[in-house]
């Protein structure tokens, strides 16, 4: 290997050989992603345990998923994919559970797990991409990309399999339904 090859090079080879088969390489594959991943779920998910159950989730789907890695963009960029999906499913699950628990007549004592979906700093965000998941989906994955985690157009064409051009018209539309959602209420 030349002196250029990084990270980036070194995931790329573990992830074709874990999509191979080599179980060895799926172990090395999932503890280099591993901080990488909690860290995206942390993100978005404001108590600890919560993004800890959802990296989990995220390092399964990678495991159990990784045949439906196409390459064609980089594995880092499929892998912020996963653990962002990971992340919003976490907390859909949560806010189904906090709004069940929400019995004034079956409550006493709050459940940190579901009150820090109520109190996370990024209810807000959360909320406006379920609104756009709803009504528009394939608009979701490209603006988490491009906002949240900050890709270029160019690695979310690749990633969601799409023309630069539909690309950048899908999150451009996409900042327009959510923009006024993500507006302090008065």
């Amino acid at each position: 290997m030349s002196d250029s090859s990084g990270p980036t090079d070194d995931l790329g080879v573990l992830a074709e050989r874990a999509r191979g088969g080599d179980k060895h390489a799926m172990d090395d594959l999932l503890r280099l992603v591993h901080p990488r991943v909690l860290r995206i779920c942390r993100s978005v998910l404001p108590y600890s345990a919560d993004a800890e159950d959802a990296a989990q989730e995220a390092l399964l789907n990678i495991a159990t998923k990784i045949h439906t890695y196409s390459g064609r963009s980089s594995f880092s960029t499929w892998v912020h994919s996963v653990a962002a999906n990971s992340a919003r499913s976490t907390y859909r699950k949560l806010k189904r559970s906090a709004q069940a628990a929400h019995n004034p007549e079956t409550m006493e004592r709050p459940d940190p797990r579901t009150t820090s979906v109520i109190a996370g700093t990024r209810l807000d965000l959360l909320e406006a991409l379920e609104t756009l998941e709803r009504d528009r989906p394939q608009m979701v994955t490209p603006l988490v990309l491009r906002d949240v985690y900050g890709l270029s157009y160019e690695e979310i064409a690749a990633e969601v399999g799409a023309p630069l051009g539909t690309v950048k018209s899908r999150i451009h539309d996409a900042r327009e339904v959510v923009r006024p959602l993500l507006r302090p209420k008065d």
